[in-house]
């Protein structure tokens, strides 16, 4: 079984990134993140990041973009942009409310994002979808994670956030029960935390049974990344990180 390796969401430090891009990206990689996943360029073109990242042995663990990057002629461009940039992972994570307002809309969606991920399958790349909570809305019964999920392929990423879900009232058992359902499709998640008692509670140190989950990424997830985010801080962004990789790298180490 393949290590899979840890990364951090950019915009866990985003005010950072915008103030000193290089020097916090040189942080992250001396508290020892493998790589990065992009919410946002700072105005430098794909050579210049892949480059920048290159010198500090960070991989691209992902990218955030619009829905509208991938769509009509911008698709193209986007492909481009993200192979120079040596990042195989396009993760959508936003809907307008017009592609998730109902059953057919989802469906709708659905398609749209398998067209996406037959092209990319070409370049040896993906699409994925990212959770905040409007996905476990119901229609019919059904959440519309499930209604996206079930009518795509196993080509499309689904990026479970953590947090974001149990924020949106899924209990931890629901949470795992996303990984059961779709394996092999969670190749990069978030572990973000979640507490009813602390909104500012970093990893580790909430509710989230932590090595229930990372057991089923090794097991039946197909994960490739752990992507660490923190929006939330009692501490410096740039501390929180790093408090958070020093506390799942104890956990990694307990299984």
């Amino acid at each position: 079984m393949a290590k899979i390796k840890i990364g951090v969401q950019l915009f866990s430090v985003r005010e950072d990134c915008a103030r000193d891009l290089p020097g916090t990206l040189r942080a992250i990689a001396e508290m020892g993140y493998e790589g990065v996943e992009f919410a946002g360029y700072y105005g430098r073109s794909a050579g210049e990041l892949r480059d920048m990242l290159r010198d500090l042995g960070l991989e691209v663990a992902g990218s955030h973009l619009g829905v509208d990057t991938l769509m009509g002629d911008k698709l193209e461009e986007t492909i481009r942009f993200n192979k120079e940039l040596g990042n195989k992972y396009l993760i959508v994570p936003w809907l307008p409310e017009e592609m998730r307002n109902s059953r057919e809309a989802w469906l709708k969606t659905a398609r749209f994002f398998n067209r996406v991920a037959e092209r990319l399958k070409r370049e040896g790349m993906y699409v994925g979808y990212h959770n905040h909570v409007e996905e476990f809305k119901k229609f019919d019964g059904e959440m519309g994670w499930d209604i996206f999920a079930g009518a795509t392929t196993p080509d499309v990423v689904l990026q479970i956030d953590v947090g974001n879900a149990m924020h949106a009232g899924l209990s931890m058992d629901d949470v795992l029960g996303l990984i059961r359902r779709y394996p092999g499709r969670i190749k990069t998640i978030h572990l973000k935390e979640y507490s009813r008692t602390d909104p500012n509670a970093i990893l580790g140190e909430g509710e989230v049974r932590w090595r229930e989950l990372i057991e089923l990424c090794q097991k039946i997830g197909g994960t490739e990344w752990y992507i660490v985010e923190q929006e939330t801080y009692r501490y410096p962004p740039l501390e929180c990180v790093r408090r958070c990789l020093e506390n799942l790298r104890k956990i990694l180490e307990t299984l």
